[in-house]
């Protein structure tokens, strides 16, 4: 009986650890099932989150009006500084600061005791002269002797002629008077007395690019915008082209004269200038793709190549409509990243989509 139950314990011990074992063994598979489908959908969520998903447009060539803008300072269109070519006391000046002159108008009178004591040496060599010209012609001197005394007079009348032009003081221009540096009665030493400047008309100076020295003539028009009038344009045009390019800076300068006749334009006026340069054929991209780096004027765009992302830098032109103008950097052609972009780096590896998704820019 002992026997029985001896042998019965153990053949229910043995069923229990089979069954257990069986237990043991499903839970394991069953494990191994969850975690290898766990894990296959944890990469996929991940594999999703890592590669961004970007819009793309493809750069175009365009015709573009070439419209460039210069900024620069107004100008007068002559400036003279009246001075005398001596040392001199300043006897009386006729004009102040702001008064509008005719060219050949008396603007300083110069200490004259030079002058007049010339002239009084000129009318005694004229008085000499008359009676030796008598006496030459009755034979009582010779021919060299009455030409020695010519010569003398013609020097005489020359240095005359100089010290009037040193102690007046002539306007060699229509103008206005913008500076005076002297009183009367000051000895005028090392700076001119007054500057007169022309102000009808105007100019300013702009530096072109050498790519547009074929296009660029004389009489070429010139739009002008000035700061301190905000909404005014004025009209002008390309007067001078200075005929060689700079080296350094790959450009050439341009005189703008604008005619002034209302004399609201003045010298030292903060200006701009557009001007028209014809069409050329240039790479489009949206302004959408177009990244300013932080910091910097630098700007740059995404250009996909297969399913990576670099990040270029170009440089811009014109803003076209929603588009910009590239001057370098790009090709027609390639593609460029205009939504997404957010969380991009360079050599990024993207996945490209067409549209339905909301994407952040």
């Amino acid at each position: 009986m002992n026997m029985k139950r001896l042998l019965g314990k153990k053949i229910l011990k043995n069923y229990n650890y089979i069954n257990n074992m069986k237990k043991a063994t499903f839970l394991v598979a069953l494990g191994l099932v969850l975690f290898s489908a766990c894990n296959s959908s944890g990469n996929a969520v991940v594999e999703e989150k890592e590669v961004p998903v970007v819009k793309v447009s493809e750069a175009k060539e365009e015709m573009v009006n070439q419209i460039a803008e210069y900024t620069g300072n107004i100008e007068p269109f002559v400036k003279n500084n009246i001075s005398s070519s001596t040392a001199q006391r300043v006897e009386k000046i006729f004009v102040e600061v702001g008064t509008n002159v005719k060219k050949g108008q008396l603007l300083v009178q110069m200490e004259n005791l030079n002058y007049e004591n010339a002239m009084i040496q000129l009318e005694n060599l004229k008085t000499d002269l008359a009676r030796t010209e008598a006496l030459y012609n009755a034979g009582g001197i010779s021919q060299q002797q009455f030409e020695q005394l010519k010569t003398q007079v013609k020097v005489a009348e020359e240095n005359i002629a100089n010290l009037d032009k040193n102690t007046k003081l002539l306007s060699p221009i229509n103008g206005v008077v913008t500076a005076r540096n002297f009183d009367n009665g000051d000895l005028a030493v090392g700076q001119p007395i007054l500057t007169v400047m022309q102000l009808q008309p105007v100019k300013i100076m702009i530096a072109v690019s050498e790519e547009y020295y074929p296009v660029v003539k004389n009489g070429t028009p010139v739009e002008i915008t000035l700061d301190v009038y905000d909404g005014r344009r004025y009209s002008g045009k390309v007067s001078l082209i200075y005929p060689t390019i700079d080296p350094m800076t790959r450009t050439f300068q341009a005189q703008v004269s604008i005619p002034n006749q209302t004399m609201e334009i003045r010298p030292g006026m903060f200006a701009r200038a557009k001007v028209e340069l014809g069409s050329k054929m240039r790479v489009i991209v949206p302004d959408k793709a177009v990244i300013k780096q932080q910091g910097t004027n630098d700007k740059y765009v995404y250009v996909l190549e297969g399913d990576i992302v670099k990040f270029v830098k170009i440089e811009m032109g014109r803003r076209v409509g929603t588009n910009y103008e590239i001057l370098s950097g790009l090709e027609a052609g390639q593609k460029v990243v205009v939504a997404g972009m957010n969380n991009l780096i360079d050599n990024a590896k993207v996945r490209v989509t067409d549209g339905g998704m909301d994407l952040s820019l």
